[in-house]
């Protein structure tokens, strides 16, 4: 359980830094978003990568399936997740209006097809190295972790909550 917890951590940040070095490449106006007020992490990434993790293994056993059920399932949480900011928060971290093949702005299909390649490229070789590093982290670490975490997310949301601004979140 702690092992996917700090996977969860991981492909969070990792995903912040996806969100970074994007931002940066097309010279997006807001380059500072996060989904966190502390911690520099986009929990729609950790659980993108956890449900895709968790797929049954025929889902994910070839390039062609991974990338199918991995854009997928990606997709699904994207979805998912957007809309829980949209109606628990009323926030939206993302839009995709402007692009063609969306479905309400939540998702659209030229990101799906990114997903599903960058995580058959990368979620194996990724995941590879960063299980043996994990698993060495001892519970002592993790306990101050978790409790950074959830005064990171109670502060984050009573900011979205108070602001229904993002970018109240800052950099």
């Amino acid at each position: 359980m702690i092992l996917w917890l700090w996977q969860f951590w991981t492909y969070s940040f990792l995903g912040y830094l996806l969100e970074k070095a994007f931002a940066a490449a097309t010279h997006a106006p807001n380059q500072v978003r996060r989904c966190f007020f502390l911690m520099p992490m986009c929990p729609v990434y950790g659980l993108g990568a956890m449900a895709v993790l968790a797929l049954p293994p025929e889902m994910s056993d070839s390039f062609l399936s991974l990338a199918w059920w991995g854009g997928v399932t990606a997709t699904a949480v994207e979805y998912a997740v957007h809309l829980a900011y949209d109606k628990l928060l009323h926030v939206r971290f993302w839009d995709y209006s402007g692009v063609p093949g969306n479905l309400r702005g939540r998702v659209c299909l030229p990101f799906s097809i990114a997903w599903g390649l960058l995580i058959a490229l990368f979620l194996p070789p990724v995941q590879a190295r960063l299980l043996p590093l994990l698993a060495q982290i001892p519970p002592l670490v993790t306990y101050p972790m978790l409790l950074l975490f959830t005064a990171d997310t109670v502060l984050s949301v009573r900011i979205l909550q108070q602001t229904g601004d993002p970018e109240a979140l800052g950099g």
